[in-house]
């Protein structure tokens, strides 16, 4: 299946201001129109999977904004609503709507994600996702979709709370070159998901496109299929909160990814619906 790019890339190119610490779950709050628009215009681009706009949406983070908790568990199950009913206007193909789960350092809007290295524990990491996953699990999303994970600790822990869920997840690390973020090897962390049930595909997002093409095969040698949906090899410089020009255009070679096992296939951050659009002509679709 052929998912979305970059949402939060996508409502900046229509003319909204995500530069807060919420980026673009403060949409969810106050201009949920704007979400729907974003979803429908990859959506138009060919895409089948819209993923919510509850990346960066956080029980901690939320409430660091003056949001409670009975109002953030109402904007998560909101993000799930817009994806699909953008989902809905889609005739002719399947679509589905995968629930964004960010990781940890996400939620501390420092650039986090890209290091991992937290110094939590693996039960804190737990105790940190579980009530976001149980809101998300049961807001009627298609399928959980746990992104960017930059470190083995995270992994472990989304993987434990998901099989007391029931829903079923792909699961998505962001890497540097043939390791995680935290330095860990990717056949190792890789590894940890191949024999739980629930997890539907493996691999990575958010990294560029040359290192995440190269963890397919990787990635593929657990036996699941494979996820894969890499930024545009721009870098995100999270002290000056903008993103550093990649040294040549991306490359997305979706047709590789396919031969090597990926089976959703797709773009992150930078990653526009023109992007996706490209890439729905390599698939033929």
């Amino acid at each position: 299946m052929l998912l979305d790019g970059g949402l939060a890339t996508t409502l900046e190119l229509l003319g909204h201001d995500i530069s807060g610490d919420l980026w673009s779950a403060r949409l969810l709050l106050d201009q949920p129109n704007a979400i729907i628009e974003a979803h429908t215009a990859f959506f138009a681009a060919g895409a089948e999977v819209a993923t919510t706009a509850s990346y960066q949406a956080t029980f901690d983070g939320f409430a660091a904004n003056g949001i409670d908790r009975a109002q953030t568990a109402t904007l998560m199950k909101k993000s799930v609503l817009l994806a699909r009913e953008a989902a809905n206007q889609v005739t002719g193909r399947p679509t589905w709507v995968a629930a964004s789960i960010g990781p940890y350092g996400a939620m501390l809007a420092d650039g986090s994600e890209y290091r991992g290295g937290y110094g939590l524990t693996v039960g804190e990491l737990r105790e940190f996702h579980r009530p976001r996953i149980e809101v998300l699990a049961a807001a009627g999303a298609d399928v959980l979709a746990f992104e960017t994970l930059p470190c083995a600790t995270e992994v472990e822990a989304v993987l434990l709370e998901v099989d007391e869920v029931g829903l079923e997840c792909w699961v998505s690390v962001s890497i540097d070159g043939a390791r995680t973020r935290a330095g860990e090897p990717l056949d190792d962390v890789f590894a940890m998901a191949a024999g739980v049930p629930s997890v539907i595909a493996v691999g990575v997002n958010c990294s560029t496109p040359s290192d995440a093409t190269a963890a397919v095969s990787v990635a593929a040698r657990t036996g699941k299929p494979v996820v894969i949906y890499p930024n545009s090899g721009e870098g995100w410089d999270a002290m000056n909160r903008t993103w550093v020009a990649a040294e040549s255009d991306p490359h997305f070679p979706v047709e590789r990814w396919v031969a090597e096992g990926a089976r959703l296939v797709g773009g992150c951050c930078r990653v526009t619906p023109a992007d996706i659009s490209a890439m729905a002509v390599q698939l033929g679709h």
